[in-house]
């Protein structure tokens, strides 16, 4: 009874988002936008999109983008037994976001959890409730602090790899799109639309996918991640197109400015990870933080330079 009740939740949820997504406007005095996040994160493609477009649509911006993201990372403190072959348990968000905060003094939060959080088993009410403190801790812990935070609903699990985990991941991401309404949070939902995409593309190809294991999207789906907080956003130039090479292709610069910010994302995400600390091992400890911050300026000039040819 409880499982039909979440699927109709679900469901609603599916409709709702796809027919009107909030926007959220960022103001002109934002200048460091903080990313937190799991393995989906820190492998940072949808933020390289995020921020190559938005410099290209918005070069008179003084931006500064960061990638914490943290592999294996939850927001509700959870963690399977036996994770990573019983070598370490996830890492807790709320155990380094203290750190995080203090190093980065972020002037805006995403925040994209819940893809780890049900821990890959089926539903179950106290895990579900964890993720819900977890994310509510964040939440209060931004506002205290006066930062704007949004919230990214998860990516879609892939059904096709197990029908009751995507219907978990169905659920969270139902919930924090409740939150818009229920507690005034602000959510972009990503899940529904890459939920939606992944279901129309299998009506025409049985083996299309947009995640190889179910779980970290390919070079498409971040793309589709990307595409849908620039829409809820604003945005909405350039982003008609399915594929990510296409819709920079027809921006001026678009696929030459991409692997200076990828390259500028990366090297700065490992410093930073180091530096504030965290539990997660076998990570890159990167450039020591001063290094890395010399060689991003210097990738911010070249990147300057592209934009103003």
């Amino acid at each position: 009874m409880i499982f039909k009740a979440i699927l109709s939740v679900a469901c609603y949820f599916l409709f709702s988002s796809l027919v009107a997504q909030t926007t959220y406007s960022i103001p002109s005095s934002t200048k460091k936008i903080l990313f937190l996040g799991n393995s989906i994160t820190y492998s940072g493609q949808y933020l390289t999109y995020t921020e190559t477009y938005l410099r290209l649509m918005h070069p008179e911006r003084d931006w500064e983008f960061y990638n914490l993201g943290l592999p294996s990372e939850t927001v509700s403190g959870l963690s399977e037994e036996g994770h990573a072959g019983g070598a370490f348990p996830r890492p807790d968000l709320h155990h380094r976001l203290d750190r995080v905060l203090e190093a980065i003094k972020p002037d805006l939060i995403f925040s994209c959890y819940g893809m780890n959080d049900g821990i890959y088993l089926p539903f179950d009410e106290s895990r579900f409730a964890a993720y819900k403190t977890g994310q509510q801790k964040l939440q209060q812990k931004a506002e205290a602090l006066g930062i704007p935070i949004i919230h990214l609903t998860p990516p879609v699990f892939d059904p096709a790899k197990d029908p009751a985990y995507a219907a978990v991941l169905d659920l969270y991401a139902s919930w924090l799109v409740s939150q818009r309404y229920a507690a005034g949070w602000n959510v972009i939902d990503l899940h529904w639309p890459m939920r939606k995409f992944l279901e129309d593309r299998r009506e025409v190809d049985s083996d299309f996918a947009l995640a190889g294991d179910a779980i970290h999207p390919g070079e498409q789906g971040h793309w589709l991640m990307a595409r849908s907080l620039l829409y809820g956003i604003g945005e909405s130039r350039h982003l008609e197109a399915d594929l990510p090479d296409i819709a920079f292709d027809s921006i001026p610069q678009g696929r030459a400015l991409l692997p200076l910010i990828r390259k500028k994302q990366e090297l700065a995400r490992d410093a930073w990870l180091t530096h504030t600390g965290h539990k997660r091992p076998g990570l890159s400890r990167g450039l020591p933080l001063e290094q890395a911050i010399s060689e991003s300026e210097a990738l911010l000039q070249a990147i300057s330079d592209l934009l103003i040819r």
